[in-house]
């Protein structure tokens, strides 16, 4: 038994192969292999029951087939591989091996790909394949469409090409996997607790801080400096050219940081008026259904970077309200539960919210000596709070970066031994090619005629 070489060589280990996902996949299947009758229950998944970065999925939702099988909804089967298409569901990692459907069957999001694997590649390592961020990052430079509706279209899907040891090796490969990811994650379970936990406090902190001014209020609309206005949909660009945009986990997490940016080809006359200034606050205006309506306030140089079409930007006018008041409001419970209600999305696409729900929201409003004391309360508390978000924070990079390094060295042969025993990748896969290619020549059989009881155009009627 032998370990593979590293990939940075550009060579494979041992009995492995390179294959893109329309040799080893059918993409978006018609349908099932077998079609459920109307009276079968089988399961519903839309784009929130698969769960980010995970490659978990809930399909305990049942529903009678013949309800729904007139909608145009996803069709997939027990072992298909899902792969959201859409942004930001793509890049948040919505990727799952179907598994645990009613009837084996399920239907669900239009935004989903689905790759059915001929054989040559296990459905487990497929779906760990591409959870990898970098496999992300690339899929979202190739991503088409405009105005908050970029996806990843299926021709760059099929030609991903990947590296695909023997089947045996595979299964070795998911197997330890699976065993050190659980490790992982209940280290993140922990992690995550703490993160909801701080983020509950902090919510707390400012609801105790704006309720002291509940009898005074003003709609968000009355006190801007200019109306809301939406970012640009663009194209991520990967020669290093373009212009610097945020991303959407720069307002999940409340960092304007190079990190949560990326370059794009916006085109600048039209992005004139998009320039991020000191105090701009960003609000989500679509996202998944715990986070849609998250916002966050950039404090920074003027002119630093565009922002998405998915966000929407509040800018206050500064003698009616501090912006750092404002967004103390908008990161409230009252507030963040006004948009969840207020969400609006096609069945099974992301939630979205107007700008109409966002101007009107109700904002206590104080003297401005009495926004500026609420704000430094907070700041106060939060204090106390900053060297436990820190440690955890720091130990959320760090499972992050432990994953990424195990499915690097998954994937570069690393990660268990190479057994020259198993057959190679490449005669497992010319053995399906040419399965298949028989399988289109054969002739299709036709039902036998059913002989006829009287001459043409003098046939019985039914009794």
């Amino acid at each position: 038994m032998t370990l593979g070489l590293d990939a940075e060589s550009g060579e494979l280990p041992a009995g492995w192969a390179r294959a893109i996902i329309s040799d080893l996949c059918e993409v978006n299947p018609r349908g099932f292999d077998e079609e459920p009758g109307d009276d079968d229950l089988i399961s519903q998944v839309p784009m929130a029951s698969v769960e980010a970065e995970t490659g978990r999925i809930d399909a305990s939702t049942r529903v009678r087939y013949g309800d729904l099988k007139k909608k145009s909804l996803t069709r997939f089967q027990e072992n298909d591989v899902l792969f959201a298409k859409i942004t930001p569901c793509m890049e948040n990692g919505k990727i799952a091996k179907a598994r645990g459907l009613v009837g084996g069957r399920a239907l669900g999001s239009t935004e989903f790909h689905v790759l059915r694997s001929h054989g040559a590649v296990l459905p487990e390592y497929l779906t760990h394949y591409l959870l990898q961020r970098n496999v992300r990052i690339t899929a979202e430079h190739h991503m088409s469409g405009a105005v908050g509706q970029r996806r990843v279209p299926r021709p760059y899907l099929e030609s991903m090409e990947i590296p695909v040891p023997p089947l045996a090796e595979q299964r070795r490969i998911v197997t330890e996997l699976d065993r050190q990811i659980a490790r992982i994650e209940a280290g993140e379970s922990a992690i995550t607790d703490a993160l909801a936990g701080m983020s509950e406090l902090r919510a707390r902190v400012a609801d105790s801080a704006v309720s002291q001014h509940a009898g005074i209020s003003s709609k968000l609309k009355d006190i801007l400096r200019e109306p809301l206005r939406n970012g640009v949909s663009a194209k991520a660009t990967s020669d290093g050219s373009g212009i610097r945009t945020l991303t959407l986990t720069a307002v999940t997490r409340n960092d304007f940081s190079d990190q949560f940016t990326k370059l794009t080809s916006a085109d600048p006359d039209r992005v004139s008026k998009l320039w991020l200034e000191d105090q701009d606050i960003f609000i989500q205006r679509s996202n998944s259904e715990e986070l849609v309506g998250t916002s966050a306030i950039y404090r920074g140089d003027s002119n630093w970077a565009i922002y998405p079409d998915l966000l929407i930007r509040v800018r206050v006018d500064h003698s009616l309200a501090l912006p750092e008041y404002v967004a103390l409001v908008l990161s409230t419970s009252p507030v963040r539960f006004y948009f969840r209600q207020h969400a609006r999305g096609l069945s099974g696409s992301m939630p979205k919210i107007d700008q109409a729900t966002i101007e009107n929201v109700d904002v206590p409003l104080p003297s401005l000596q009495e926004q500026q004391e609420a704000v430094t309360w907070v700041k106060k508390q939060e204090s106390t709070i900053f060297p436990l978000s820190m440690a955890v924070e720091a130990a959320q990079a760090d499972s992050i970066k432990l994953r990424s390094a195990l499915l690097h060295a998954a994937f570069t042969g690393a990660l268990v031994p190479q057994d020259h025993a198993d057959e190679p990748a490449s005669a497992l896969l010319d053995r399906i090619r040419a399965q298949r290619a028989a399988a289109k020549k054969a002739p299709r059989k036709r039902a036998p005629r059913k002989p006829r009881t009287a001459p043409p155009g003098q046939e019985e009627l039914p009794q």
